[in-house]
């Protein structure tokens, strides 16, 4: 397990990192994945995937409907992951089932599932520092395996496997988002960084050897890009974001 989480620490893009953990994963029996990161968290799961990031290798249709069509917001163990930390065996969705539980949109989630053999697995909910970021990973085992398999390759590996995606969601959470729908430009991202540091608008304008009216213009189009209304919360969502400070532009 060292040597994988030295090459998980080593890798500095998202993809590399995914490519790593999905082989990882692979070898114990969850050969599909879904993970999501926000750092612009809400109390309650409104079908907005525009500020989270999604990676998965599950099959292309089942996250056109999955994601595509929303029914994600509705899917059990996503509800579960969204408000808890740890880890629960999907053992939970059977018994919500037996006992009546599940709603009408809960049970179209259940038939999507079940249509792409997407049965058993495991889902992580992380732990976080910030109020207004989450993370969470959906294990799904590959099809042939019962829940009863899943939840004996816990008992035996569950702390590695613990291991191996927090660490998978620490350093994904370390990185920027790739490929922002709009990322700032360097001129956005100086005066936003110029802003952090206290300056006022005539300074920056000094700093940067522009007009006023130049610095303003870069600081609407942030506002703009990053889609929110005051300056205060552009440099707020640029810093989450990790948009800031940059060593390479």
């Amino acid at each position: 397990m060292l040597g994988h989480l030295e090459n998980l620490l080593a890798v500095e893009d998202i993809a590399g990192l995914w490519s790593l953990h999905c082989d990882r994963m692979a070898s114990f029996g969850f050969d599909r994945l879904i993970y999501g990161f926000t750092r612009f968290r809400t109390p309650h799961i409104e079908g907005n995937l525009d500020d989270t990031l999604v990676l998965s290798n599950h099959d292309p249709e089942y996250l056109k409907a999955f994601l595509g069509d929303k029914l994600f917001s509705q899917a059990p163990m996503v509800k579960w992951a969204a408000e808890s930390n740890g880890a629960q065996s999907w053992r939970l969705v059977a018994e919500r089932a037996s006992a009546g539980l599940l709603s009408d949109e809960e049970k179209k989630v259940i038939a999507l599932n079940q249509r792409f053999e997407v049965l058993a697995g495991y889902s992580i909910g992380f732990p976080d520092t910030s109020t207004r970021a989450k993370g969470a990973i959906g294990l799904c085992a590959r099809p042939g395996l019962s829940q009863d398999e899943v939840d004996a390759i816990w008992n035996e590996h569950g702390r590695e496997l613990w291991v191996l995606n927090s660490v998978l969601h620490l350093k994904i959470s370390s990185l920027p988002f790739p490929a922002q729908r709009r990322p700032l430009t360097a001129r956005q991202r100086e005066v936003l960084e110029w802003v952090s540091d206290g300056k006022t608008t005539a300074d920056i304008a000094q700093i940067m050897g522009v007009t006023q009216a130049t610095v303003e213009k870069h600081l609407r189009l942030a506002r703009e890009t990053l889609e929110v209304e005051t300056t205060a919360q552009a440099v707020l969502k640029a810093a989450l974001q990790k948009q800031l400070f940059l060593t390479k532009y």
